[in-house]
This record gives C-alpha cells, sequence and structure tokens, in this order.
C-alpha cells in the first residue's frame, strides 16, 4: 500500500462528498423556504452514512444545521 496514495484518494473523496452535500443540502433549503415550510425552524438534524462494504465500515455522522 502506498500511503501518499491512499491519502490523496481519501481527500479526492471527501472533498467530493463536501461539495456535493453542501449544494444539495443548500438547494433542499431553498426549496423548503420558498414552500414556507421552514419559516419558523432556527435548526435541523442531518446525517451522513459513511459504507464501505469491503471494509465492513457503516459509521454514521449525526449534526445540526443552523439557520438563524
Amino acid at each position: 500500500m502506498n500511503e501518499d496514495i491512499l491519502n490523496m484518494s481519501i481527500r479526492k473523496f471527501l472533498k467530493k462528498v463536501g461539495i456535493t452535500s453542501q449544494r444539495e443540502i443548500e438547494a433542499a433549503v431553498r426549496k423548503h423556504i420558498e414552500n414556507g415550510e421552514l419559516t419558523d425552524t432556527p435548526s435541523f438534524a442531518i446525517s451522513v452514512q459513511l459504507h464501505a462494504p469491503e471494509l465492513e465500515l457503516d459509521h454514521k455522522i449525526d449534526g445540526k444545521i443552523e439557520l438563524k
């Protein structure tokens, strides 16, 4: 195993996840605000599931997004 290749590959994947996730969350928030569905909501719960069957990895990350 080449540590540098592994590190760069993980970073590339996480960058893709981060950028894509931010766009999707922002679009969903805008949609719900436009529909009047988040008017009184100061925050909402969010989670992401990290799953890699070959590594027997299944990890859930919970968080909260603040709107106000």
